[in-house]
């Protein structure tokens, strides 16, 4: 077996054994619930099941979804709905003017860029579409006796629990005196939300669920009111309490198929919007509603669909990895234990399906809706440590989809192998950017996905499976790296767009990290060869022989070899601190750890924190971890600044419009998973990450040692 497997199982049984008792994982995740007391624009609360998410106000349903507009808008989103807007003009990223730039052989390379981030009507286009959609809005209707609707201060008495166990909402409030108690889960089998409410007002007919459908758009709202004409939502009821909404957006189209309670009734209220009421006799209300491309047949009820759930997330609470931190003195550890548990179940239910994710996964649209493949590895690589492998690999199937379009990129441009794209959709087409299309820092993700493949299953069907994808991939490096005669090495860049963004792209070349990671993905490419017994690539060798090493001045690592001010111009000392990426889940081949070391140092005291992003943080943490600085990588994960604010529903505040960040989330599963199992080379003690001060008790189980 591989060396590598056998220590991680060594270090498992050394876990256990210290851990003794097996953690008692519903302690551990329950105590974690969320649970609010007030109408909280901030913390909405989601049920999902990786490809379908569905995200609600205090009612348990979008309810008051206008209160959300400014914090964290209210969406019913899937990974398969998305929407593309007419294009009379026949707008096509293949026929769009890119602009060349000369490389250090004076090649001309182009690219799709945008100077000056000019928006001319078919960069916005093209930007736009396709983007996700919003499949449907479901919601009360809240009435007075008077007739008049409700308004958020209306409600009064608030308990809402995120119950983790059994993936259920449970809302809990009272209008005009009157107690509405609400469960919502969602189906794990289908892209289905289903909600049961018990209310004396039902009776009087003063609650009802409404369905309402929006146009589609790439807006942070998601959803588009304002054009009802625009599209189509045709009803068909071959029952009482079943119908089929049959949705048609210009050339896209999608299905709705809804159940509810046998003695309720629907009505159409107005265009795409619906009623469903029960009979006067009843106090409780059910209803599921299937979202899907086509019609399904296959639709539950609401007993059926709630069992799914909770049988579902036991099993992933149960079989799962898990790090307990309650025997710990250092009163931070139930934060960071909070943070731990509430991404697991965030990534889960926002960052599992068939794409790599969007930043906001699917709550609502970021970026016009697209993803991006940079954050691909901080989304979902730490499935593979807490022992979720298949939630990772279900999105690594993109990359054999899109790979022909990838090699065209790359053919395009001059290069051999395949170049990913950067903010992309489905289709793998670029979207055009002042900055996305010069990025290089995804291009070793795959490697790395299917490197953490092969490390758990270790079979030759593994290396068959990712060959072309790790072999393309290294080609497009390796043939990206120039030859730089001046020097007799080769050099990235320019042009290049390093992931510390604020570098010009025309002038900079040998950022650190991408050096560093380039460097391990092509040595671990050579590894899949050695693996299916072929030789080494002989230019992957010769890059790898001549690359150039990290610029070093004073003892620390410059950002990029072209910035020899980045420690004494402040201007530099902003956005990603990404030297430290070079040693961070990076393994970090010919890094220097006392170089590293003073150049953590420097940045821990001097760096512009609030102008960060939150998956810096983890990164910092896994720097000081394999620096052998347990402390300061706690520290790190809770650091307290604006970009590390993790809200009582577990999300990652940035900015506005951008009021939750899933790769924070994801860096932060990983980051803990590598200090609590560690990595190759790590100590040979349980929890090498965690400070041994007395301060910290850490159990953990079923984790892979990273990279």
């Amino acid at each position: 077996m591989h060396p590598s497997f056998l220590a991680g199982l060594g270090l498992f049984a050394l876990a256990s054994a210290l851990g003794a008792a097996p953690i008692d994982r519903h302690a551990l995740v329950t105590r974690h619930d969320v649970v609010l007391t007030n109408f909280d624009a901030a913390n909405p609360l989601s049920v999902g099941n990786g490809e379908f998410c569905f995200t609600v106000d205090a009612t348990g349903l979008q309810t008051f979804p206008e209160a959300f507009e400014k914090t964290t808008p209210l969406g019913t989103l899937s990974d398969w709905g998305w929407h593309t807007s007419p294009n009379p003009n026949g707008w096509d990223i293949d026929k769009f003017q890119f602009k060349e730039y000369t490389n250090l052989l004076g090649r001309a390379v182009p690219y799709a860029d945008v100077p000056h981030n000019q928006q001319t009507p078919e960069i916005k286009w093209l930007r736009a579409n396709p983007h996700r959609l919003h499949l449907g809005q479901i919601g009360f209707v809240l009435k007075h006796a008077d007739g008049s609707l409700a308004t958020t201060n209306d409600l009064t008495d608030i308990s809402q629990r995120l119950d983790l166990w059994d993936g259920e909402i449970v809302s809990h409030f009272k209008f005009d005196g009157e107690l509405v108690d609400v469960e919502t889960v969602c189906d794990p089998k289908l892209d289905a939300v289903a909600v049961r409410v018990q209310s004396p007002l039902l009776k009087s007919q003063r609650l009802a669920i409404q369905i309402h459908f929006p146009y589609g758009t790439g807006d942070v709202k998601t959803a588009d009111w304002s054009q009802p004409d625009a599209h189509e939502t045709i009803f068909s009821q071959d029952k009482t309490n079943a119908g089929h909404f049959g949705r048609k957006l210009d050339n896209d189209t999608y299905a709705v198929d809804a159940q509810w309670s046998a003695d309720a009734s629907i009505t159409n209220t107005a265009k795409h919007q619906f009623e469903i009421r029960p009979g006067k006799k009843s106090d409780a209300l059910e209803l599921v509603c299937a979202f899907a491309p086509k019609a399904n047949s296959r639709l539950t009820d609401f007993a059926q669909a709630k069992s799914n759930a909770q049988k579902n997330w036991n099993d992933f609470w149960q079989t799962g990895g898990a790090i307990d931190l309650s025997g710990s003195q250092d009163p931070r550890w139930f934060e960071l234990e909070r943070r731990i548990v509430l991404s697991q179940y965030l990534t889960a239910i926002q960052s599992a399906g068939s794409n790599p994710p969007q930043e906001t996964g699917l709550t609502y649209n970021t970026w016009e809706g697209k993803f991006h493949l940079e954050m691909h590895w901080w989304h979902e690589a730490h499935f593979a440590l807490w022992n979720r492998l298949p939630l990772l690999e279900k999105s690594l199937d993109y990359y054999q989809k899109i790979l022909s379009r990838a090699e065209g990129t790359a053919q395009k441009q001059g290069y051999a192998g395949a170049r990913w794209p950067k903010m992309t959709s489905p289709s793998g087409a670029e979207s055009p950017s002042p900055v996305g299309p010069f990025l290089v820092w995804q291009e070793p993700h795959p490697i790395f996905h299917a490197e953490l493949c092969w490390r758990e299953h270790l079979d030759q069907a593994t290396l068959e499976k990712y060959r072309d994808i790790v072999f393309q991939t290294a080609d497009f490096m390796a043939s990206y790296a120039t030859w730089d005669t001046n020097t007799s090495r080769y050099v990235l860049g320019p042009t290049l767009q390093c992931a510390q963004e604020i570098f010009p792209k025309d002038k900079t070349f040998n950022p650190t990290f991408e050096l560093t990671y380039f460097r391990w993905a092509l040595e671990t490419a050579q590894l899949w060869r050695e693996r299916l017994n072929l030789p080494r690539e002989k230019k992957w060798d010769h890059v790898l022989q001549h690359l150039a090493k990290p610029a070093v001045a004073d003892g620390k690592y410059l950002f990029t070899e072209t910035t020899p001010d980045c420690y004494t111009n402040p201007i530099w000392n902003k956005d990603h601190p990404a030297v430290l990426g070079a040693l961070s889940f990076v393994p970090g081949p010919q890094i220097d750890p006392g170089t590293m070391r003073h150049t953590l140092d420097w940045i821990w005291q001097n760096w512009n924190w609030p102008d960060t992003w939150g998956w810096d943080y983890p990164m910092l943490a896994m720097t000081a971890a394999r620096l052998g600085e347990p402390e300061r990588a706690i520290d790190a994960l809770l650091l307290d600044t604006p970009k590390n604010h993790y809200g009582l529903n577990g999300h990652v505040y940035q900015r506005p419009g951008l009021t939750i960040y899933l790769p924070a989330n994801g860096g932060l599963l990983y980051a803990t998973a590598l200090m609590a199992a560690g990595w190759d080379g790590a100590p040979k003690k349980s929890a090498p990450g965690f400070p041994d001060n007395g301060q910290w008790t850490v159990r953990w189980e079923n984790l892979r040692r990273a990279p």
